[in-house]
């Protein structure tokens, strides 16, 4: 073959190659593509009414029995609504044993909270309300409390007609506020939708190591980057997580695969918040965990160098969007 012929050849192989290429990075970012809408409910449908109720309330120290407490005291927009502590505060300042996990994007949650013990976020509005450790309100009081305010009684009514106020009325419209909190546009967001400019070099090698060699995308699926799943990961520690539930032995010190999205706003991570930032929590990944008959099957020692951790951190910052500033309601009263 004479040399003309070979380099033809050889240009029409990287032609085809880079084609491929470009084909398969265009299907592996529509797989992390944002939805168009909110899910809602039938059971409890979307009203602007509903979501403004919901809003109040989750501001409201009134549904914590000293009145110093909301669910924004642990869920903090300034935080990726999360608290930034290692561990939640609750009720009389009791340290919990978990910190608090945010409520971003919970509009696409199948079960709530570390251990999945709540299966919808009307279930979930209801549980720190209650909690003796948290709020300390039982549901019956929080009624009775709100029903001496008549603002929230000209709401309720408007929104939930004769029904009023009631436990499941407050944790519907909780719900439907909470269903409101969606992360904004990311500079990876941009990229994915053909901006090349969005993010930069670093960022782009580190989400090629997230869905490659690095092993993450096997359970930080999606646009959400979870898959909804529980895993133990192999943390030391004593709390066994979902097994509490179950009873299943492959559920000891599992917990829910945490979405990523305005992950730089929520140190410190964890469902016990041990690790301070990003590249600490990477690294546990890297180590594989401790060895044991419940660790996730998914949980091995990867190969990675530090260049390779920076690139991921770079990556996941990437996810973090341009959100709408949170402003304070006005209270009923």
């Amino acid at each position: 073959m004479s040399g003309t012929k070979l380099f033809r050849l050889f240009s029409f192989i990287i032609i085809i190659c880079s084609t491929i290429n470009v084909v398969e990075a265009n299907d592996l970012k529509e797989d992390f593509s944002r939805p168009q809408s909110i899910p809602f409910p039938a059971s409890n449908p979307y009203t602007v009414e509903k979501a403004a109720l919901g809003k109040m309330l989750f501001f409201d120290p009134r549904l914590s029995r000293n009145r110093n407490m909301s669910c924004a005291t642990c869920h903090n927009p300034s935080f990726g609504w999360e608290d930034a502590t290692q561990t939640a505060t609750g009720s009389q300042n009791t340290r919990l044993d978990r910190h608090s996990p945010t409520i971003i994007n919970a509009a696409w949650g199948e079960r709530f909270f570390w251990d999945g013990r709540a299966g919808s976020l009307e279930e979930q509005a209801k549980g720190p309300i209650e909690s003796d450790v948290e709020m300390n309100l039982p549901l019956e009081e929080a009624v009775a409390r709100l029903k001496q305010v008549p603002r929230y009684n000209d709401w309720f009514s408007r929104v939930f007609g004769s029904e009023g106020i009631s436990g499941d009325t407050i944790a519907k419209a909780i719900a439907t506020y909470e269903r409101t909190i969606v992360s904004g546009q990311a500079p990876f967001d941009r990229w994915v939708n053909g901006d090349e400019q969005a993010i930069s070099n670093v960022a782009k090698r580190g989400f090629d190591t997230f869905v490659g060699k690095g092993k993450c995308a096997s359970c930080h699926t999606g646009w959400n980057f979870t898959d909804q799943k529980f895993y133990d990961i192999g943390l030391s520690g004593e709390d066994e997580g979902r097994y509490v539930l179950t009873d299943k032995p492959t559920d000891k010190f599992a917990f829910k695969t945490p979405s990523l999205r305005n992950i730089g706003q929520r140190a410190p991570y964890m469902h016990d918040g041990r690790f301070k930032d990003l590249k600490s929590a990477i690294r546990h990944y890297v180590s594989g965990g401790i060895s044991r008959a419940s660790l996730s099957e998914k949980m091995m020692p990867v190969v990675l160098t530090e260049s390779d951790i920076s690139d991921i951190e770079q990556f996941l910052l990437s996810l973090t969007g341009t959100d709408s500033a949170v402003s304070l309601p006005l209270l009923p009263y």
